[in-house]
């Protein structure tokens, strides 16, 4: 496989397979396009020039460059029209059955030299080619959807992959302009693998009455600044799908608890609630927009005194300064009168823990998450002991400047606690286990996810040693395995290594 591939052929002309004959043919490839419906060629070839002579209109194409680039796509009445194709893939039904039996047609037909490429999401690679008189051609092939905007494609070999299929894989996704993510053959490869842990995360969260789903969403997308928020994700995707890779992936780890889906999902799943395109999902949808409730107006209190834990002195200083300037007494004495607010900042640990442990009276302590500062969005925690009065000062200090501030009922971690440490400790795992190289962990799932940062980039960022806090906490506070520390994670950040060190050894 020296030569660069020139002609490649495609089964399946749905979404994906009409997404990645667009990139092919402008990047120079001859294109044969193969469905077994009738029409869906012409339909594909269609929908794909008309994308072309919009690009025209708008001159970013002259029309003899989109006439050439229509000229490229042609179509494969059979199989056995795509015998000089040098690769081929396939972007059929997510069935490994479905797609052994087409690969074992294509081998009657290509040359023994020629690539097999599934541009499957979840399936073995390997199973898929167990099938093939030729394992060693065989190939995972993964992009997302659309193709053309999302640059990025997964390059899965199988167990028996042959190293030169491999390299001229990659260098064809790389000739597409897209970043080529190698990963192993593992449930999920790299990207559906690392975004287990966003929206199964914050599914628990709301079935712990923690929060609503939209105080959870604006959590995550002000103070986390992820794009999107968990239930606006999977409205978006359809819960028919998101449900369908969260349950397949757990299954496929053997049950592993850090990919425990929600009863909440298959549940609302047969409701028919899927998201946008039924109507309704965690939002309602009108015109096609969400149908999200105003925030409540601050409470209007008086001020008291205000009394800050001194266990993490960054958070106290920080703490202080919006005290200050919303003009309220602020003690400084190492125990708080009888008359003061008292505020934590917990890293993990619930509000009714972290107060008893600072022999502090729960019912006028209030938690506030410090993880990302308080410029955006500030949350505030109170246990099941705290006094209304209590929280609705809190409440209106931390408004004072005109912030928003989202009310949570306790939780070990908050909510961005929470789902930040669970994706850096999933992305800390899928390092461990070699799935691929750090580097392209997180550039993989910046580009597939669009998360701020890539899973060790963020543990970086919020620091790895107090993601290790939480998590431990986490794991202590509730007892579930799901948050037990990835060994990656653990010896990095108490060794002070950054998490993409990679090991001597």
């Amino acid at each position: 496989m020296s030569q660069p591939i020139t002609t490649l052929g495609i089964v399946g002309t749905g979404a994906m397979g009409r997404g990645i004959a667009q990139v092919a043919a402008e990047a120079g490839l001859r294109v044969k396009l193969h469905d077994t419906r009738n029409g869906a060629v012409d339909e594909a070839k269609d929908f794909i020039g008309k994308l072309w002579a919009r690009k025209v209109e708008k001159q970013r194409f002259d029309p003899a460059h989109a006439e050439t680039l229509n000229d490229r796509l042609v179509e494969a009445a059979t199989l056995d029209d795509l015998a000089d194709c040098e690769l081929v893939i396939e972007a059929i039904i997510e069935q490994v059955a479905a797609k052994q039996q087409l690969f074992r047609q294509l081998e009657a037909v290509i040359d023994t030299r020629a690539i097999l490429a599934t541009n499957t999401s979840s399936l073995s690679v390997t199973e898929i080619a167990a099938a093939c008189e030729h394992p060693a051609r065989v190939i995972g092939f993964h992009f997302f959807n659309p193709v053309p905007l999302m640059k990025i494609v997964e390059v899965i070999p199988g167990l028996r992959t042959d190293k030169a299929v491999v390299e001229a894989t990659e260098a064809l996704g790389q000739h597409f302009g897209h970043f080529t993510a190698r990963a192993t053959d593992t449930p999920g490869f790299l990207v559906n693998h690392a975004g287990r842990a966003f929206g199964t995360e914050a599914l628990r969260v709301l079935t712990e009455g923690v929060a609503d789903h939209v105080t959870i969403d604006r959590l995550l997308t002000d103070q986390g600044d992820f794009r999107m928020g968990p239930f606006s994700l999977l409205d978006l995707t359809g819960l028919d799908v998101s449900h369908a890779v969260m349950e397949s992936i757990y299954h496929q780890y053997y049950q592993e608890p850090r990919f425990r889906p929600s009863a909440l999902t298959g549940q609302r799943l047969a409701a028919g609630l899927l998201g946008r395109k039924s109507g309704e999902g965690f939002y309602r949808y009108v015109d096609g927009q969400p149908q999200v409730p105003e925030e409540p107006a601050a409470p209007c209190v008086a001020p008291m005194p205000v009394w800050i834990s001194g266990e993490d002195a960054d958070a106290r200083h920080a703490l202080a300064g919006v005290v200050e300037a919303a003009g309220w007494p602020l003690e400084t004495d190492d125990a708080p009168s009888d008359a003061a607010l008292c505020l934590l900042t917990p890293y993990g640990e619930d509000a009714t823990d972290c107060a008893l442990r600072q022999g502090l009276d729960p019912a006028r302590t209030i938690a506030v998450d410090m993880l990302a500062g308080l410029d955006r969005r500030r949350c505030l925690m109170t246990s099941p002991a705290a006094r209304s009065d209590m929280r609705d000062a809190a409440h209106a200090l931390l408004a004072a400047d005109g912030t928003p501030v989202s009310a949570i009922h306790d939780s070990g971690g908050f909510v961005l606690q929470r789902v930040v440490a669970c994706i850096v400790n999933v992305g800390a795992d899928i390092a461990q286990q070699g799935v691929a190289e750090p580097t392209t962990i997180d550039r993989a799932v910046e580009l597939g996810l669009g998360y701020p940062h890539g899973p060790l980039a963020m543990g970086e960022h919020y620091g790895a040693r107090r993601i290790l806090t939480i998590l431990e906490n986490l794991q202590a506070n509730s007892g579930d395995p799901r948050y037990r520390p990835s060994p990656w994670l653990r010896r990095r950040a108490r060794l002070g290594l950054s998490l993409t060190t990679v090991s001597a050894q």
